[in-house]
């Protein structure tokens, strides 16, 4: 049972009220991506700036964030980011091989735009939903039409779409400035951030594999600016390997962009240290707060929709 406090509050981050000046450590957030992500309402634009003005106020010097964002997007996030006055220090890339691609059959647009009937060629199965126990417990299950252009013209666009299939997430890497005349050490010293915590977030050596480098480490790797969701076979799986997690997988969770706790844990554990105070101020359904705690990290979180504000009290609660 962790002996670390836990506040979350059920209400709008701006300002970040009731947190207190330099008390944070680190900052680990998935924050709106401005995309509007299955037309929900709360992801049609990008956090309003102010909130990283806030969450620089009450980061201690040389502290390390985390944020979440898209790729479409993820430049204008960045220049919020340096605007609010935290220097962009990489963009790290969780990267997944079952991304769904946006995109359409533009020959069968074709085909409508010429007022042509589509040739139907057979049947698929949609699925949408997931549940534990396998295929035979999806929900909304639909038989659908399978078609293909008619028209000569659609013929030749057969296949033809808006967009590639999306294959990596974007988490930036951000810092506080240090103060003025301040080293690296002295920062530590007087407020226990300014450095990455390299040790506990070092990837293991496979089980055969040889010691490599010119200074290899008994605890493995330094670990890189890539996760992956499934190592992927290509002669170089030296990546830290963390699964997606299915939507709807477990039935009092209904989040839509639920993260992975493994991968929390993996961000938390690379910008903090046991005993310090993790920032959420986009909490979601508490899985940051999770991971803080069974780190033994402080944590301090907020959600201002009531529904994943109370999946997040119900997650957390064994560790309050």
């Amino acid at each position: 049972m962790s002996k670390n406090t836990c506040k979350i509050y059920h209400k709008n981050c701006l300002g970040l009220p009731r947190v207190a000046t330099q008390s944070v450590d680190a900052l680990v957030t998935d924050p709106p991506y401005g995309i509007g992500f299955q037309a929900h309402e709360w992801d049609k634009k990008l956090p309003d700036r102010q909130i990283w003005n806030d969450c620089l106020r009450v980061m201690k010097p040389g502290a390390f964030g985390l944020v979440f964002s898209a790729v479409r997007l993820m430049h204008r996030l960045m220049v919020d980011l340096e605007d609010s006055g935290f220097i962009i220090k990489d963009v790290l890339f969780w990267v997944f091989l079952n991304g769904m691609p946006k995109s359409r059959n533009v020959g069968l647009n074709i085909d409508k735009e010429l007022g042509i009937d589509s040739e139907i060629v057979g049947q698929y199965t949609y699925v949408q939903g997931y549940k534990k126990g396998g295929a035979e417990t999806y929900t909304n299950q639909q038989r659908k039409n399978k078609y293909k252009p008619s028209s000569s013209l659609g013929k030749k666009y057969d296949g033809a779409g808006l967009g590639i299939k999306p294959a990596y997430e974007p988490i930036i890497l951000i810092q506080k400035p240090i103060e003025k005349g301040v080293n690296v050490a002295e920062n530590v010293i007087r407020y226990g951030t300014g450095a990455l915590n390299l040790e506990a977030t070092r990837i293991p050596f496979a089980e055969g594999e040889g010691e490599v480098g010119h200074n290899p480490h008994p605890k493995g790797r330094v670990a890189a600016n890539i996760f992956r969701t499934e190592t992927l076979n290509d002669g170089y799986d030296k990546f830290f390997t963390i699964p997606k997690v299915r939507q709807n997988a477990e039935d009092f969770n209904v989040h839509p962009t639920l993260k992975p706790v493994a991968l929390m844990q993996h961000l938390v554990k690379l910008v903090s240290f046991e005993g310090q105070t993790v920032l959420d101020p986009f909490m979601g359904s508490g899985s940051t707060g999770v991971a803080a705690l069974e780190l033994q990290r402080n944590f301090l979180g907020f959600e201002l929709k009531k529904e994943y504000h109370k999946i997040a009290k119900t997650r957390l609660k064994a560790f309050q």
